[in-house]
C-alpha cells in the first residue's frame, strides 16, 4: 500500500513538473470573462414564447456588456430579430441595439448594413421609429463617416412619407443631427406638395414639414432646422417667413420653437431689410423679429411667454425707438407713417386733382387704408415688458426683469427710461421677483441716479422680514448715486431704523454707509453738523461709543471725509478721539484721513497708505523681484541660503499684509518658500552623515518637517483659486518630493523588508502618475528632483529597494529649488466669522443633555463651491470635535466671488460645575487624487479600459476662519 501511494505521488508531481515545461513555449495561459453573446443566445433559445423571451431581454438590459462582446450580441439580437413576431419584443430589440451601439471603444459600422436592413420589412410603425432612433445612435457616434452619413439621411428622406408622427419626427431628428449645407438628396418616395422628387438641400426638405398636420412634427421640424443652426450650419434666410408664421400655431410646442428659430435668425441676418405686409414699407429684420416676439410676451401660455422674455433680452441689436415702444402701452402714431405735406401735393399734382372747396374732404386720398395692417411696428412690442412685469405668472415677471437688466445694460438711455418699472418691482408679492429685482437694479445702477420719490420705494423694502432682501437692498445701496442731500438724509433714516429693528444687519449696514459716503462726499458735507450734533457756540455732549447706530452716523462722515477735504473742520475734539478708536477697531471700514495739525496724534493715519494704481505696480515689482532673488539661492551655501528664505517669507507676508490686491499671491509665494526652508533644513548635513541610531531626535525632526510640508502643498493646491497647470505641476513636484523624503526616513527606521517594498512601489506609482497628469509641463522642469528621477526610472523600477533609496536620497540632496512662476492673478479662500463674536461674557446656559442652537454668521471670500466643501468645527474643552455639514440651503451669493453662510449649529454636552469656552471656526474640505477614473458611458464594463489609480485618495479639511470662542454652560437637569 505504501508502495502504491508512493508511486501515484511520483506521477503527480511529474505531471506537475513536465506539462509546464513542454507548453510554455507555445502556450501561454489567459483569463478570460464568459460570453455575454453565447449566455444570451442560450436564453434566448429557452425562451417557449414572446413574454419569456421579453423577461430574457430585459435581464439581460441590467448586465453591463464588454467591448469584445458587442458585436456577437448584435448578430444574435438581430437573428433573433427576424425570427420574432411580436411587435413589442421587436421593439425592445431595436432598443438595445442602440444602447449597445453607445458602448465605450466599441465602433458601430460593422453594424449599420444589417441595421439599415431591418427597416425594409417592418410594418409596426413604433417598431420602425425606434429602428430610425437606432440609426440616429450610430450616426452620432460615426459623425466622421461621410457615406455612412449620406445612406442614413438617404433612409430618412425615404420614411418622411410615412403616417405614423413619430417615425417622421425621427426622419427629421436624422437630417438635423446629420445633414449638411453641402448634402443633396434624391428623395424616392413620395413627397408632400410641390417638393415631389428632384434634387433638393437638406434645409428645404426639412422646411417642407413646417406645414404638417400634426403639431409634433411641426415642433420637430423646427428642432431639426435649430439643431443644423448648433452644429455650425447657416441657415437660409427665406426661412425667417415661415418661421414667422409659426408664431400663431395653435400649439404651445410649435409657438416656442418657432420664437427660438426667428430670435436665430434675427442674430444670422440683422440689418436684412424685409418687407411690411399690406405697405410699401421696409424695416430690419431684427427689429421686425422683435416685435414679432414681443407680441408672444402675451402668449396664452405661460411657458411661451416665459422664454419669449427671455429672449427679448438677448436681442441687443434692436433699433432703441422699439426699445422704447416695449415700455409704453399707447401705440404711436397709430402705428402708421404719416406723409409730408410735399408728398401729399405731388401726389395731388400727378393725379390733376385739386380740391374746389365745395366738397368736405375731397382732398382726402382715394386709398382704403386699414390700420390695422399698416404697421410699422407690430403692436405687441407696444408695451410688451409692461405686459411682462405685470404677468400673473412670476416665472413670467422674473424672465421679464432678467431680459430688462440685459437690454439696459447695453444702452445708458434704455436703463434710465425702465428704472421706474424696475423699482416698482420691489412691491412684488413673490420674495423672489423683489429679490431679482433688486439684484438687476444693482447690475445697472452705473447707468442710473435715484430720485428721491425712487428712492422712498426702494427703502420700503428695509421692512422687509426676509435677510436676504434686506442684505440685498443694502448692496444695491452700496452701488447707488442719488440725487440730492435730501435722499441721503432719508437713506441714512431708514437704515437706523433698519438697524434698530434688525440688530444683526448691523455689519451690513454699516458697509452700506461706508460706500454711500464715498460716492456722496458733497452731498454729506451740508449734513454734518446736524449729523455729528454740533454747534458753533455751544458744546455738544459726547455721545456714546458703544451705539451702533452713533457708528454708522460716523462711518457715513468718515468716508465721506476722505474725498472732501473741508470737512474735518467741522468736526468737535471728541469726533477726532472717536476716529482714532474706530480707525484700530474697524479699520475695514473707517479710511485713513488727512488730518492736519493732527500728526502727533495720527502719525500713522496721516500718511496715505497709498492704494493706487502705481502702489500696486510697485508691490508687483517687489513681489517678482523677491522671486528672483530667490532663485539665486543655488550659489549660496547652506546658512546664506536658509537665512534669505527666511527674509523672503517675512517679506512676502508683510507685503500680503500691506497690499490686499496682492495678499494671495504673495501669501501663495510664501507658503511655497516655506516648504522649501523646511525641505531645506531637513536634509541638512549633519543628519545625514551620522549613523541611524546617534540621530534619532534630527529624525524625529526631519520626519515632522515630511509631514508639515505635505499639508502645505494641500494648502496650495486647493486653498488658492486662479492657479495654472504650471503652478499646480510646482505643487506636486513639492508633494512628491516630500514623498522621497518620508520613504528615505521610513527606510533608515529598519521596519522590515516587505513594508519598504510596498511603499518604494507606492512611490513609483506616483512617479507615473506625475509623468501622465503634467506631461506637458516636463519640459518646465529641467535639472528638478522630477527631471532627475525620470531618468532614473528604468534603474529604479529594476533595483532593490535599499538601493532604490540610496539614489533617492542623493537624487533629493543634489536637486535644487524649482524656479515659481506666477499667473495672472490668485486669490486666497478665507472666511470671516461675522456671529457669534466671541466678546460676550455671557455664557449660553441649557440643560445638560439636550442641545442649544448657536447662529453662525460667516462671509467666505473666492471659495469655489462652498456647499460641498465648506464645514463648522465645533471643539469642545474635553478635546471632542464635531464637524457640521451646512444644508445648502444655508450659503447665500451676495456678489462675485463671495458667499455667505448663515445657518445653525446645535451644541450638547453633560454637565459643567463653571461655564467654559467652545471654539467655532470653519473648515475647508478637500479630497486629492492623482488620477481620476473614467466614467462608465453606454455598457462599458467596470474593470475594462479604467486606468487603476496610483494614488489613493486623499481626503482632509483645511482651516481657513480665526476661530470664535463662545461661553456655555451646560447645567444639571431639575429632579
Amino acid at each position: 500500500m505504501a508502495a502504491h501511494l508512493k508511486k501515484r505521488v511520483y506521477e503527480e508531481f511529474s505531471k506537475v513538473v513536465q506539462i509546464p515545461h513542454e507548453e510554455a513555449p507555445s502556450k501561454k495561459l489567459r483569463l478570460s470573462k464568459p460570453s455575454k453573446s453565447a449566455a444570451l443566445h442560450v436564453d434566448l433559445c429557452k425562451a417557449s414564447n414572446s413574454t419569456d423571451a421579453l423577461q430574457y431581454l430585459l435581464q439581460f438590459a441590467r448586465k453591463p456588456v464588454e467591448v469584445e462582446s458587442v458585436e456577437g450580441v448584435v448578430r444574435i439580437l438581430l437573428e433573433h430579430y427576424y425570427k420574432e413576431t411580436d411587435n413589442s419584443v421587436r421593439l425592445k430589440i431595436a432598443s438595445l441595439l442602440g444602447l449597445l451601439s453607445k458602448t465605450q471603444g466599441f465602433t458601430p459600422d460593422c453594424i449599420v448594413d444589417d441595421a439599415i436592413n431591418t427597416l425594409s420589412n417592418e410594418k409596426s410603425h413604433q417598431v420602425l421609429a425606434q429602428l430610425l432612433d437606432t440609426l440616429l445612435v450610430i450616426g452620432s457616434q460615426l459623425p466622421d463617416t461621410p457615406t455612412i452619413r449620406l445612406r442614413l439621411i438617404h433612409v430618412a428622406c425615404k420614411h418622411l412619407s410615412d403616417t405614423y408622427f413619430g417615425v417622421r419626427n425621427k426622419c427629421l431628428q436624422l437630417l438635423g443631427c446629420l445633414g449638411t449645407l453641402e448634402t443633396v438628396v434624391n428623395r424616392d418616395g413620395p413627397a408632400p406638395g410641390p417638393s415631389q422628387g428632384g434634387a433638393r438641400d437638406v434645409q428645404s426638405i426639412i422646411s417642407d414639414y413646417f406645414g404638417d398636420q400634426d403639431p409634433r412634427v411641426r415642433t420637430a421640424a423646427l428642432k431639426a432646422m435649430l439643431q443644423l443652426h448648433e452644429r455650425g450650419m447657416k441657415i437660409h434666410q427665406v426661412i425667417y417667413e415661415q418661421a414667422c408664421r409659426l408664431l400663431s400655431d395653435d400649439y404651445e410646442q410649435v409657438r416656442s420653437a418657432a420664437v427660438q428659430m426667428v430670435w436665430v435668425l434675427s442674430l444670422l441676418y440683422p440689418e436684412s431689410i424685409v418687407p411690411i405686409p399690406s405697405s410699401n414699407e421696409e424695416i430690419r429684420l431684427v427689429d421686425d423679429a422683435f416685435g414679432k416676439i414681443s407680441h408672444m410676451v402675451s402668449d396664452g401660455s405661460w411657458m411661451v411667454r416665459v422664454q419669449a422674455a427671455k429672449t427679448l433680452g438677448s436681442m441687443l441689436q434692436v433699433s432703441p425707438h422699439f426699445l422704447v415702444q416695449t415700455l409704453d402701452k399707447k401705440l404711436m402714431s397709430d402705428l402708421r407713417r404719416k406723409r409730408t405735406a410735399h408728398e401729399r401735393a405731388k401726389e395731388l399734382f400727378t393725379s390733376g386733382e385739386f380740391s374746389s372747396g365745395r366738397k368736405w374732404a375731397d382732398d382726402a386720398p382715394k386709398e382704403k387704408l386699414d390700420r390695422n395692417t399698416v404697421n410699422l411696428i407690430a403692436s405687441g412690442a407696444c408695451g410688451a415688458f409692461v405686459h411682462g412685469l405685470e404677468d400673473e405668472m412670476f416665472e413670467v415677471r422674473i424672465a421679464a426683469v432678467e431680459a430688462l437688466c440685459q437690454l439696459a445694460r447695453s444702452s445708458p438711455s434704455f436703463a434710465e427710461k425702465c428704472l421706474d418699472f424696475l423699482v416698482d418691482m420691489f412691491n412684488d408679492e413673490i420674495e423672489e421677483v423683489r429679490l431679482q429685482s433688486i439684484h438687476v437694479l444693482r447690475e445697472i445702477s452705473t447707468h442710473i441716479t435715484l430720485r428721491e420719490d425712487q428712492l422712498d420705494t426702494v427703502l420700503a423694502v428695509l421692512e422687509d422680514s426676509s435677510r436676504d432682501i434686506r442684505e440685498a437692498l443694502h448692496e444695491l445701496l452700496c452701488y447707488t448715486n442719488v440725487s440730492t442731500k435730501e435722499c441721503i438724509q432719508l437713506a441714512l433714516l431708514e437704515l437706523l431704523k433698519n438697524l434698530n429693528k434688525y440688530p444683526t444687519d448691523r455689519n451690513s449696514v454699516w458697509k452700506c454707509l461706508k460706500f454711500l459716503g464715498s460716492r456722496h462726499p458733497t452731498l454729506v458735507l451740508p449734513l454734518v453738523p446736524e449729523l455729528l450734533s454740533t454747534h458753533p457756540y455751544f458744546d455738544t455732549p459726547e455721545p456714546d461709543m458703544d451705539d451702533p447706530a452713533y457708528i454708522a452716523v460716523l462711518v457715513l462722515v468718515f468716508n465721506a471725509a476722505k474725498s472732501c477735504p473741508t470737512m474735518p473742520a467741522l468736526f468737535s475734539d471728541h469726533t477726532f478721539r472717536h476716529y482714532a478708536y474706530l480707525r484700530d477697531s474697524l479699520s475695514h471700514l473707517v479710511p485713513p484721513l488727512r488730518l492736519p495739525g493732527r500728526k502727533q496724534v495720527f502719525g500713522l493715519d496721516s500718511v496715505d497708505s497709498g492704494s493706487g494704481s502705481a502702489s500696486v505696480e510697485s508691490a508687483q515689482l517687489f513681489l517678482q523681484q523677491s522671486l528672483h532673488r530667490v532663485s539665486t539661492i543655488q550659489n549660496l551655501e547652506a546658512p546664506e541660503a536658509r537665512e534669505l528664505l527666511n527674509f523672503t517669507i517675512r517679506d512676502l507676508q508683510r507685503l500680503g499684509e500691506l497690499q490686499t490686491e496682492l495678499a494671495g499671491a504673495a501669501d501663495f509665494c510664501a507658503t511655497f518658500l516655506r516648504c522649501q526652508l523646511l525641505l531645506m533644513k531637513a536634509l541638512q548635513e549633519k543628519l545625514w552623515n551620522v549613523a541611524v541610531p546617534l540621530c534619532l531626535k534630527q529624525n524625529v525632526t526631519a520626519t515632522a518637517a515630511a509631514q508639515q510640508i505635505l499639508e502645505e502643498t494641500y494648502k496650495l493646491e486647493f486653498l488658492y483659486s486662479g492657479l495654472e497647470s504650471r503652478q499646480v505641476a510646482t505643487i506636486h513636484h513639492v508633494r512628491l518630493q516630500a514623498k522621497a523624503l518620508q520613504l528615505i526616513l521610513y527606510a533608515r527606521s529598519r521596519q522590515g523588508l516587505d513594508p519598504l517594498i510596498s511603499c518604494c512601489e507606492k512611490f513609483l506609482q506616483d512617479v507615473e502618475s506625475f509623468q501622465r497628469l503634467f506631461l506637458s509641463e516636463l519640459p518646465h522642469l529641467q535639472d528638478s528632483f522630477m527631471d532627475r528621477v525620470c531618468e532614473l526610472l528604468p534603474r529604479l523600477t529594476s533595483c532593490k529597494p535599499v538601493e532604490m533609496v540610496k539614489i533617492l536620497q542623493s537624487t533629493l540632496r543634489q536637486s535644487g529649488l524649482l524656479q515659481l512662476s506666477l499667473p495672472e492673478q490668485i486669490h486666497r479662500a478665507t472666511a470671516t466669522i461675522i456671529e457669534p463674536t466671541g466678546e460676550s461674557d455671557n455664557p449660553l446656559r441649557f440643560t445638560s443633555g439636550l442641545v442649544v442652537a448657536l447662529d453662525i454668521d460667516a462671509t467666505l471670500e473666492h471659495v469655489n463651491d462652498p456647499q460641498n466643501t465648506v464645514k463648522v468645527q465645533v471643539l469642545y474643552p474635553d478635546g471632542q470635535s464635531h464637524v457640521i455639514h451646512p444644508k445648502p440651503g444655508d450659503f447665500r451669493k451676495p456678489g462675485p466671488h463671495r458667499h455667505r453662510l448663515i445657518t445653525q449649529v446645535y451644541l450638547s454636552h453633560t454637565a459643567w460645575t463653571e461655564p467654559s469656552q467652545v471654539e467655532v471656526r470653519l473648515l475647508l474640505a478637500y479630497s486629492s487624487s492623482s488620477s481620476s477614473s473614467s466614467s462608465r458611458l453606454g455598457w462599458s464594463d467596470g474593470a475594462d479600459g479604467v486606468i487603476p489609480p496610483s494614488e489613493a485618495t486623499v481626503e482632509g479639511t483645511i482651516p481657513f476662519s480665526k476661530p470664535v470662542k463662545v461661553y456655555i454652560m451646560p447645567k444639571p437637569a431639575r429632579r
